[in-house]
């Protein structure tokens, strides 16, 4: 049975991901620091509470049992936090990973699967957005993530850490069977908002309706979780099968703007979504989506969720959980 250690596994993404493979027959471990995480959210069995920059307690780790692969999600993950403290962001996503990577390094183990992001693209003007696109991070999120990437191709030139870094969307929706959701304190992810608009009738603030798109606010590529975790399970068997480092953006090439985002939440819903409208966010930019048909050709991924209502439908059932 293979191994793999998941980072971040207690948080969104990382939590659906952990579930996927233990539904497919992995042994997991699962190292978080639960600064962000949730402890609920993944099986306290799996789960070692270690901070990344520990270097000591990730060769404990890697020494319990030999680790095949790494599937690399832990990191801080707001646009807006970033450009207000930015130290944060180096220190967190891209120190921590070159801790992690030199822990594996130590350890052996040569295969990662590292969560990027289209922040990294910033404002590309081209869509969709294929992998060729020059990369121009416009906030410290997407420069550290940019960063990571980077240090990945010296460690594979240097080391033979051959590397998967999925540049993915705008992750959204929950687990079709209500295991797990999406929770973040404080929330900032649009569908969480929407929905929590509906339920509670405080209105939610959309930041920006003067951008240069059809109806004025930005335009996203919503992927569904599942299917965000899948590509990442695709992508670490593609490498212990010996396949090269690589980069893929995942999406499902649909682009959606936020008043559109609403009007699905309204159907799903049968609720209104009472908001106001604020200044842009900085660090925003108009419009991302992505061109995964590198992905679809080479690693054979398929989204099942492509109907935004879709999407929303599990997210809401999640928000209504008992």
């Amino acid at each position: 049975m293979k191994r793999i250690l998941v980072t971040g596994g207690a948080g969104y993404i990382g939590s659906h991901t952990v579930l996927q493979l233990v539904d497919q027959g992995y042994d997991v471990v699962v190292v978080d620091s639960l600064i962000r995480g949730y402890r609920d959210a993944v099986d306290p069995k799996l789960l070692r509470e270690v901070d990344l920059h520990d270097g000591l307690a990730l060769d404990a780790i890697f020494g319990e049992k030999p680790v095949d692969a790494v599937i690399h999600f832990a990191a801080f993950i707001s646009v807006g936090e970033s450009m207000q403290k930015p130290e944060i962001y180096f220190n967190n996503n891209t120190n921590g990973s070159v801790s992690l990577f030199t822990a594996m390094h130590r350890a052996g183990v040569k295969h990662v699967v590292f969560s990027s992001t289209a922040a990294i693209f910033g404002t590309p003007g081209v869509s969709p957005i294929a992998e060729t696109v020059p990369q121009a991070p416009i906030n410290p999120y997407g420069e550290s993530k940019l960063m990571t990437e980077h240090v990945l191709d010296w460690f594979d030139k240097i080391y033979s850490l051959r590397a998967i870094a999925l540049r993915y969307f705008n992750a959204s929706g929950a687990d079709p069977k209500g295991r797990v959701g999406e929770r973040h304190d404080p929330e900032t992810h649009l569908i969480p908002l929407l929905l929590r608009a509906a339920q509670t009738g405080t209105p939610v603030t959309l930041f920006g309706e003067d951008y240069p798109t059809p109806d004025g606010t930005c335009i996203r590529d919503y992927v569904h979780v599942t299917d965000l975790a899948q590509a990442h399970i695709l992508a670490v068997e593609n490498l212990m099968n010996g396949g090269p480092s690589n980069r893929f953006n995942v999406g499902t090439g649909k682009g959606f703007s936020i008043r559109q985002v609403m009007d699905s939440v309204e159907r799903v819903t049968g609720r209104k979504v009472p908001y106001t409208v604020g200044p842009r966010r900085e660090g925003d930019p108009p419009e991302l989506v992505a061109d995964s048909s590198k992905l679809k050709s080479t690693l054979g991924w398929k989204p099942e969720f492509v109907e935004l209502d879709s999407i929303v439908q599990t997210a809401w059932n999640w928000a209504n959980r008992k």
